[in-house]
């Protein structure tokens, strides 16, 4: 029997929690857009799941290749993908669910975010769920400097496009979505924090 590691790989514990909650279901089509090296990926795959992702860095998404390739040996290595995402080459609605883990907070600026999540968006179908975990500002907003708009510089030194409760409550409404989930935000020992944004388009 494998070990809970083995089964799960090194999976957002927020995401598992979709997963148990079975927002998450067999049978369902997945896109993970920034899927990196595929951590979130793994129980999926071993599953059964129809699989997807994208990814900016070639590096990553060759290794996501290799793993689906020894998790789920069916499925074509052309669900995975160099792209960006905003500029996806899926078809739009095309996926139940739609993670996006750590990714958006590396947009540029208010144009780049929104280009970033409204591509984001636009895979997913009408009905589905958007996971999505993100640098916000939320109970942090004294520690962080300012760069330029919502970019700012965080404690533990590193450079983020930072949301917080009305930006993110703002764009639910104006994509055509509802919270699935109150925001979650975890602090992480005052050195930055990340927001869990669980959303469901509407039909």
């Amino acid at each position: 029997m494998p070990s809970l590691l083995e089964q799960f790989g090194d999976i957002d514990i927020y995401l598992f929690d979709q997963i148990l909650r079975g927002r998450i279901a067999e049978g369902m089509t997945v896109l993970d857009t920034g899927c990196g090296n595929g951590r979130n990926l793994v129980y999926l795959l071993r599953s059964g799941y129809q699989v997807y992702g994208i990814d900016a860095d070639p590096a990553a998404v060759e290794f996501t290749r290799r793993l689906a390739a020894s998790l789920a040996p069916a499925l074509p290595a052309g669900n995975f993908r160099v792209e960006a995402v905003e500029t996806s080459s899926f078809p739009d609605e095309f996926a139940d669910v739609v993670i996006s883990s750590a990714v958006l907070h590396f947009a540029r600026g208010d144009e780049h975010f929104d280009a970033m999540l409204r591509g984001t968006w636009r895979v997913l179908k009408r009905g589905g769920l958007l996971f999505c975990r993100l640098a916000s500002s939320i109970g942090m907003e004294h520690q962080i400097e300012r760069v330029a708009g919502r970019r700012y510089r965080l404690p533990d030194g590193s450079e983020r496009y930072l949301v917080d409760e009305v930006l993110l409550k703002t764009h639910t409404e104006d994509l055509g979505g509802r919270m699935a989930d109150p925001l979650k935000t975890t602090i992480v020992q005052n050195q930055r924090c990340m927001t869990t944004w669980v959303v469901r388009k509407n039909v």
